[in-house]
């Protein structure tokens, strides 16, 4: 009986110590999901804080308008957009409810975004890898790399569809959603090639010194010593990214008139303000969701190289 009881209290230390640590593993994860809800909750409380306090044509300094109206034509109250998302689409019978509608244009653009980013990180990696491998590439690509940055996107893109109206393989034509697509890779590959190229410059001169030792080649120095070292640069990048491909696909949707997407659906519900205001929220938020699903994704990316995550550069 002594032994026993003395065993169960050696081993609770250690169960403490476990519970202990899950506990504070998990606690980051907590702390963003309760700081979300506290920035919607904030955000909310602004929104009905200045619609109570400032009047309804807006704050003038002459004749220039500094602050929006807050009437409720231009800010409805939260509770009323809210309640409009479970509202049908129209009036028309068998109508299906707005947020369902804005939740099907989220998950078209969301496709399109991942294809974008996919597309535009492939480029990106490999780009970087060029000039990580050879400097001359660096010198001649990288000066492009950030020049490209400077194009108009939105007299860009109806240069892209035009093209791509005039492309065709066979029987295989270029659909308007690859424009959108193309349009999101060009945003999404550049913080990724910036990024990259950083992160795989970053490794320790030692280290890499170390593998010459060891008569390692380049693409051997490469998988074991800059490509770990890399993680901390490339994940930000790929948040950049991410976000880049979904500021293309709604700028693009909006540029092509994409109808299927959250760009387009923002515009037309816009027009609609003037008789339902609070519909034209609506996609305001679901072009929010698009973002943060993104960003979920890339964080949820992380979490497989947390190995390799420490000191992870801003």
């Amino acid at each position: 009986m002594t032994s026993t009881t003395t065993a169960q209290q050696t081993a609770a230390p250690g169960l403490s110590a476990i519970r202990a640590s899950a506990v504070s593993g998990a606690w980051p994860a907590v702390r963003a999901v309760l700081l979300g809800i506290l920035g919607l909750v904030a955000v909310a409380g602004l929104w009905e804080g200045y619609k109570a306090v400032a009047p309804e044509k807006g704050v003038l300094i002459g004749k220039t308008r500094v602050l929006p109206r807050s009437s409720d034509l231009t800010m409805p109250h939260v509770w009323d957009i809210v309640k409009r998302l479970g509202e049908p689409v129209t009036s028309l019978p068998g109508a299906e409810p707005l947020w369902r509608v804005v939740m099907d244009a989220v998950v078209v653009s969301l496709k399109i975004a991942a294809a974008g980013w996919l597309i535009g990180t492939v480029i990106g990696l490999l780009l970087a890898l060029l000039m990580a491998r050879l400097k001359v590439a660096e010198w001649g690509l990288l000066p492009w790399i950030v020049l490209s940055q400077t194009v108009p996107l939105i007299a860009f893109a109806p240069m892209v569809r035009s093209w791509g109206a005039k492309f065709t393989i066979g029987s295989w034509q270029w659909e308007p959603w690859m424009s959108v697509a193309l349009i999101a890779s060009y945003l999404a590959f550049f913080p990724v090639a910036v990024g990259a190229l950083r992160g795989l410059q970053a490794s320790q001169r030692i280290h890499t010194e170390l593998m010459h030792t060891y008569n390692a080649g380049w693409w051997s120095t490469l998988r074991r010593v800059r490509l770990p070292a890399a993680v901390p640069y490339l994940l930000p990048a790929l948040r950049l990214g991410a976000a880049g491909a979904v500021v293309g696909t709604v700028v693009a949707e909006v540029s092509i008139a994409y109808p299927d997407g959250i760009g387009r659906m923002i515009i037309t519900y816009a027009g609609q303000a003037s008789g339902d205001p609070a519909k034209a929220y609506a996609p305001i938020l679901g072009a929010i969701a698009l973002g943060l699903i993104a960003g979920g994704f890339v964080a949820l990316l992380g979490l497989t190289m947390r190995t390799y995550r420490r000191g992870e550069a801003s």
